[in-house]
């Protein structure tokens, strides 16, 4: 028997399908075009008649416009936070830290005068910091991640509001839109691209970019694979010299920038600042990366997958009300679909790496 024979009786070979389930982002993809389908299917049966088919607003421009700014904001976040699960790490503070460097932009501005572009230079070095004691903290203490940034949230939250209080007698920041008008600056985040009849916001330029960055960081450099390696068994990373304790803490602070950077897109857009801002988004960041493949054990994740859940979500929060759904319901119905996801995406996942149990 010949080498090359020999040598091909050793080598599985899979079939292009079971190639393409074992893609993190393959369970995100597929759920994605379930919900979809899901809710332009009332839309089918007037096929023929497009005025009548875009009826419930689903499918018009303004509402596909609605749903891509709604997983945009989600997806921005989404993408730092699934490098940061893959790493093994969470942070809870996201959430907070939108309030936050909002406010800190809105404040700049409006209370100490500085011009928009300065304002946002030390909005995101307020978050850099932030970001970086978060991950001074868990490596130092080597507490939970969890725990960590679940104090954080709290101390965020709780140091914007009265910080607010005690300069404004308020806790929201508005009329900002004599500061920022006609600024090129402010058109970065808050600006629109027409596009024929469809209004795309700047946000969602913002989550393709930040997705493709985070997409090359990961498979493409070292620190990717430092990435993997450290969420993967930190400890077997370090002994082959991977600086485990600066790719968390770098992680920590591209999830920081992140919020930051959707901060400066809320602000700007609609020119006022809240102390409550971001609520929830934390969990909204997760859910996305979930959707998408990442694993809450660590070492395993895409972006793309992460992408394709947040755009998963925003189809979701605006499809639900558009479907006639009951408001009282509206937060059982995101759950039943968030959870329906997370188990495709898990299940599709298991079927491509050939596991079973």
């Amino acid at each position: 028997m010949s080498e090359a024979k020999k040598q091909d009786e050793r080598v599985r070979t899979r079939n292009p399908l079971q190639t393409a389930l074992s893609r993190p982002s393959a369970g995100a993809i597929i759920a994605t075009i379930i919900a979809f389908l899901v809710f332009t299917w009332p839309l089918w049966e007037c096929i023929g008649d497009p005025q009548a088919c875009t009826a419930n607003g689903f499918l018009t421009p303004r509402g596909i416009s609605n749903w891509l700014e709604v997983a945009a904001q989600v997806g921005i976040l989404a993408a730092a936070v699934t490098l940061l699960m893959i790493g093994g790490e969470f942070d809870l503070s996201v959430g907070s830290m939108i309030g936050a460097a909002g406010m800190v932009l809105a404040l700049s501005i409006a209370e100490f005068g500085l011009d928009p572009w300065m304002a946002a230079l030390v909005a995101f070095g307020f978050a850099l910091l932030i970001g970086a004691l978060n991950g001074w903290l868990v490596t130092r203490t080597g507490l939970p991640s969890f725990i960590v940034t679940l104090g954080m949230l709290f101390l965020l939250r709780g140091a914007t509001i009265g910080i607010t209080r005690l300069l404004t007698d308020r806790t929201q920041v508005g009329g900002l839109r004599e500061y920022t008008d006609g600024d090129m600056f402010v058109q970065f985040f808050a600006g629109d691209v027409i596009v024929g009849e469809f209004s795309i916001s700047a946000a969602v330029f913002w989550w393709i970019a930040v997705t493709a960055v985070a997409w090359w960081v990961l498979t493409r450099t070292t620190f990717g694979n430092w990435i993997f390696g450290t969420g993967g068994n930190a400890t077997a990373a370090r002994n082959v010299g991977v600086p485990v304790r600066g790719v968390k803490i770098s992680l920590f602070m591209a999830t920081a920038a992140s919020a930051a950077l959707l901060a400066c897109i809320q602000v700007f857009t609609v020119a006022s600042a809240d102390v409550l801002r971001g609520e929830q988004k934390e969990l909204e960041a997760i859910a996305a990366s979930v959707i998408g493949g990442t694993l809450l054990t660590g070492g395993y994740g895409s972006p793309i997958g992460a992408f394709f859940g947040a755009l998963m979500l925003g189809m979701t929060k605006v499809g639900i009300p558009l479907a006639s759904i009951p408001a009282e319901w509206y937060f059982a119905v995101l759950g039943i679909v968030l959870l329906v996801g997370v188990l495709l995406s898990n299940w599709v996942r298991r079927r491509g790496t050939g596991v079973r149990s």
